[in-house]
Parts: structure tokens; C-alpha cells; sequence
């Protein structure tokens, strides 16, 4: 399993690829676009070139891909309209940022249509900004643009993705999370040590080439999975991931997994507190935090009571799986096999349904706005 290549989403079949099981990373967007309006205004009106640059970093496929795109001009086009940027018109440069194993070309495939839409949706008279859209694979742990050349940065449900696997971390600990795939109650501390080290050291670095690559005063706005508590064994996160491996052991019992392909295997993501956030943030140095909250989701993307966190759904478990398929296939089949993802995922919406009705399945979500010093 190499990152580069295995960490995209699933782009297969429609009953379980990602564009059509990504509700859940729809809903972070709708719920931030307060936050970005006002970001994108801020940008707009400190603009002293009409060309204005904007990243989505792990941009994905789908029609989310476009939702932010979408967003941004409209935010132009009506800050425009009501004169709060003079006389000058904006043009906007947006760069569609993922690893190479993104399917780039169903986003470009996807351009005509979501250009005609855009034009469509806008009422008459009021007139967009020119745009332009260009893909640009690579990992945003690495330098990806000149430097002082970018206004705003996006990322939405990306900057929990760790830079490095387990494995690659420190390979004399791949195999000691005794069948566990995050950090869990049972984990030792050692395992727990290297998540928190890795994000320590991606956190800054992801700040420091951004802080690179914007122009001063530029703005950067973050959406990741987080937890609620400041203990770090006690996260939602911890809580879907540990139904995930515990249908991966039954694998293991029933003879169609092994069991070191089962210890070996660490999700290389990690979920946050808020102060682990905001300490990285004053140790760097390089940005003011201009907004900084964490909000609650239910995982099932079809039960819209966040507020509640019980499952209600009658087909929740189902649900549920097929959301985190669409994230985990690829990495899944890399390290697994592709032949076992249809039991592994039936088996995992059964131990939901069945063994979790009343738990609260809701996971933190931290939305981050950041201005540039300097």
C-alpha cells in the first residue's frame, strides 16, 4: 500500500463509488458556506491585482468538487453586484488540487455542464466573474505553488490525512495495534505516540508551505475531522473505526484474511482536539486564527439530526458502510485484496445495525479560518 498511489477515493461502480456516497462531505460544505462567504468578501475587497487565485486542496470527483467552486463565485458575483468591490472586475484562477490517483478527468468531464449550470442559476442582469479551472495533481505535504502567488486556500474533510503510514513511521510498530486500524482503548502508547508525533510534524509543515505559497494577508479555510474530547482515546473516530476491524477480524476468523495482513494494516489519518489544533497554530507562528469551531455530524449521511446522534434510520448500517467504503476502498484493496470488499462491507453495516442502534454515531468535524502574517 503506497499512499501516493492507494489514497484516493473509490471510482468504480455507482452503488458504491464516491460521487454518489459522499453526502456526508456535502453536508460540511453546506454548513461552512457562512464561513467561506465571508472569507471569499475578505479576499475580494484586500485584492490589489483583478486576478484573484484560489485552491481546493484534495478537490476529489463529484459534484462536491464543484459545490466550492460554485460557491466562490457567487460570492464574487454578488459582492460585484453590490458594488462592494468598486469598479474594478475580478477574474478568478481556481486550481483543482488532489493526488495523482484522483480521477482528474471526470472533473474535467464534468466542466462544460457545471459552467452552464452556473450561468443558469444566476438571475438576469447580474453578471459572473470570469473563471478558470485547472487541475493540478501532487500532495499538499509539498511545495505546490510559487511563492506569494495564491489569495485563498480550501480544504474540505483532507487535513486528517497523515503524510505517512505506520509502517513507514517506525516499521518495528506496524504490527503491534493488536488487530486494531486507529487508535482505540487497546492501543498501546507507543502506536498512540506516533499518530500524535505525525500530526505534529504534517500540521506545520502543511502550514509553512502554504504560508509560502500566499500572498501576505492571504486566507485559508479548513475543514477536517476532529474529536470532541482531549483525550485522544476517546473520539467518535475511534468508535466507526473499531466496527470497521472488528468486521475485518471476522474475516480473519472465517479464514479469508490473514491475521498479519490484519495487525500490519493502521488507517493513516488522525482526528484532532481544538487545543491540539490551536497549539500547533500558536507554536508555528505563521497565521492568526480568524474563526476556529467544531460542530457535531451523524455518520449516517441520510439522518440529518446531528443534534440527536442516535441512529434512526432503518437502514442506517447500510449507509453508513457505503460512506466509508467510498473513502477506504482503494487503501482496502491495496493492502487486502479486492475480493473481499463485498463481505467486509455487508459484515460491517450488519455490526452496526445490530450491535449499535442506540450508541450516538455522531463525529466532530473542525472548521479553521486563518489569516496569513507578514
Amino acid at each position: 500500500m503506497k499512499l501516493e498511489r492507494d489514497l484516493h477515493m473509490a471510482i468504480g461502480e455507482a452503488e458504491v463509488n464516491y460521487a454518489n456516497n459522499s453526502r456526508l462531505q456535502r453536508k460540511a460544505l453546506l454548513k461552512t458556506k457562512p464561513v467561506l462567504d465571508r472569507v471569499v468578501r475578505q479576499v475580494c475587497t484586500a485584492l490589489l491585482h483583478p486576478t484573484m487565485v484560489v485552491a481546493d486542496l484534495g478537490c476529489s470527483v463529484g459534484a462536491n468538487t464543484l459545490i466550492f467552486v460554485s460557491e466562490v463565485i457567487s460570492t464574487v458575483a454578488d459582492a460585484q453586484r453590490r458594488n462592494e468591490l468598486g469598479c474594478n472586475p475580478i477574474e478568478l484562477q481556481f486550481f483543482l488540487n488532489d493526488l495523482p490517483g484522483n480521477d482528474f478527468n471526470q472533473v474535467f468531464q464534468s466542466l462544460q455542464q457545471f459552467t452552464k449550470s452556473v450561468a443558469a442559476g444566476r438571475p438576469n442582469g447580474v453578471a459572473l466573474p470570469p473563471f478558470y479551472i485547472s487541475g493540478l495533481p501532487g500532495s499538499y505535504y509539498t511545495r505546490l505553488f510559487p511563492c506569494k502567488s495564491v489569495h485563498l486556500f480550501h480544504s474540505s474533510y483532507c487535513l486528517h490525512w497523515q503524510s505517512q503510514l505506520i509502517k513507514d513511521m517506525d516499521e518495528s510498530m506496524a504490527g503491534l495495534n493488536g488487530g486494531n486500524i486507529y487508535i482505540t482503548t487497546s492501543t498501546p502508547p507507543s502506536v498512540v505516540k506516533l499518530y500524535q508525533d505525525q500530526f505534529q510534524k504534517d500540521m506545520p509543515l502543511f502550514l509553512k508551505l502554504r504560508h509560502q505559497e500566499l500572498v501576505p494577508g492571504g486566507k485559508m479555510l479548513l475543514t477536517f475531522l476532529g474529536r470532541k474530547k482531549e483525550n485522544v482515546l476517546d473520539g467518535n473516530l475511534s468508535h466507526i473505526y473499531a466496527l470497521l476491524a472488528e468486521a475485518l477480524q471476522s474475516l480473519v476468523t472465517k479464514g479469508l484474511v490473514e491475521k498479519g495482513k490484519l495487525e500490519s494494516f493502521n488507517l493513516p489519518l488522525y482526528g484532532p482536539s481544538i487545543d491540539e489544533v490551536k497549539a500547533v497554530v500558536a507554536r508555528n507562528g505563521l497565521f492568526d486564527i480568524d474563526h476556529l469551531e467544531l460542530f457535531e455530524s451523524n455518520w449516517d449521511p441520510y439522518d440529518d439530526l446531528d443534534h440527536v446522534g442516535k441512529c434512526r434510520s432503518p437502514r442506517r448500517g447500510m449507509n453508513i458502510a457505503k460512506c466509508i467504503r467510498a473513502v477506504f476502498e482503494p487503501l482496502l484493496a491495496s493492502h487486502f485484496g479486492e475480493d473481499i470488499l463485498d463481505e467486509l462491507f455487508q459484515r460491517c453495516a450488519k455490526i452496526m445495525e445490530s450491535h449499535h442502534a442506540e450508541e450516538n454515531m455522531n463525529y466532530a468535524v473542525i472548521v479553521l479560518s486563518l489569516s496569513r502574517r507578514g
